[in-house]
């Protein structure tokens, strides 16, 4: 195998694949980048076994061929060559020669063809998606994925096809955030999965704001075509809670708040918030809230915030990172605070299908 290619390139088509790389695996095979050349490309591929993705660049390929080289490794060594010209052979027992410039390296690989391949996806239900509806529920949603590994169903986003709509759940158990969007899809296609934690990060990564993605689901598989990039990935096998028992009913209480204001003072108050107790308690009264927080050995935080509320008194205290959670990840001016008392849980909502829900921690007075 012998190909000519850019820095730019190689490096690109390099660093879209390498983070699904473990770093941490007992397959030696896995720790490498399957790289083949052909027909003018040259193509990169990875996995962990649970996570897949594969993408291609241009080169210019004298002759064709496939070895597997070690993904980090070779990223260092791309990402420091002198010239933006490479040219790559490997021989027979899979050691690359990498020339650049007055530079040279040499990288013994691992023969390809105990690289593990890539599921197959025949005869899958497939999904076309706008690539922002995704990411922009990906965004409002995976920061709210448990990180508790006793409950694996909740190590990932809950996606349901169903009544011509996309409907991503995220949940740790203390707080659940969810987003409806529209889509069009056969009635057939009707089904719920739970994507895992890894894919919806490398998701992240991938998707853009314009062009649509393929989504194409096997019974136990997932993967997304995004441009010339394929991301595969297993599913999490298991049922789902019933989060719509979750999303407490009809609200007494609705404040109106600045999204941006209540981050800032969320965020300056619970300086003073303890690791222990962490919470901060809300009161709110005539168009306006107070938010303080209080750590007997450390001292006191409060700030005022004005707010339209013409409900009754009330007081509720929240984990300070679980309220700023969604603040963060959303781009409104206002949200709405739903409240019923000072026990139930209070619902986040903005104009648009986005909800999420935060239990209450105890007040203490």
């Amino acid at each position: 195998m012998k190909f000519r290619i850019s820095k730019e390139a190689f490096l690109d088509g390099l660093q879209k694949v390498q983070s699904v790389v473990s770093s941490r695996t007992t397959l030696p095979i896995l720790s490498n980048v399957l790289i083949v050349a052909r027909d003018g490309r040259i193509r990169f591929t990875t996995t962990d076994l649970d996570v897949g993705i594969t993408g291609s660049v241009e080169a210019q390929i004298d002759k064709e061929g496939a070895t597997t080289l070690p993904a980090k490794k070779l990223v260092s060594v791309v990402r420091e060559l002198p010239t933006s010209e490479i040219e790559v052979s490997v021989d027979s027992k899979n050691h690359a020669s990498i020339r650049s410039g007055p530079s040279f390296f040499k990288i013994i690989g691992l023969g390809e063809a105990e690289f593990p391949p890539l599921p197959n996806f025949q005869d899958a239900k497939q999904f076309r998606i706008p690539q922002a509806i995704l990411r922009d529920g990906l965004r409002k949603t995976s920061y709210a994925i448990s990180t508790d590994e006793t409950r694996y169903v909740l190590n990932g986003i809950f996606a349901s096809f169903r009544d011509g709509k996309l409907t991503l759940v995220a949940t740790d158990g203390r707080r659940l955030a969810m987003v409806d969007s529209d889509l069009e899809f056969p009635a057939s296609h009707e089904t719920d999965v739970i994507i895992p934690t890894k894919a919806v990060q490398e998701l992240q990564r991938l998707l853009g704001d314009a062009g649509e993605m393929t989504v194409s689901l096997t019974a136990n598989q997932i993967s997304f075509a995004i441009g010339d990039t394929l991301l595969v990935s297993k599913l999490i096998d298991g049922n789902y809670p019933n989060y719509r028992q979750v999303i407490p009913g009809d609200a007494i209480e609705r404040v109106v708040i600045s999204r941006e204001a209540l981050l800032e003072t969320t965020r300056r108050v619970s300086l003073l918030s303890s690791d222990k107790s962490n919470s901060i308690k809300l009161v709110f009264n005539e168009n306006q809230i107070e938010i303080t927080a209080n750590t007997p050995d450390v001292g006191e935080a409060q700030e005022t915030l004005d707010v339209i509320y013409q409900g009754k008194q009330m007081q509720i205290a929240f984990n300070p990172e679980f309220l700023q959670a969604p603040l963060r990840a959303l781009e409104t001016d206002d949200v709405y605070l739903d409240l019923i008392d000072e026990m139930s849980p209070g619902v986040l909502r903005i104009e648009g299908t986005f909800l999420y829900v935060l239990m209450p921690m105890r007040v203490t007075h």
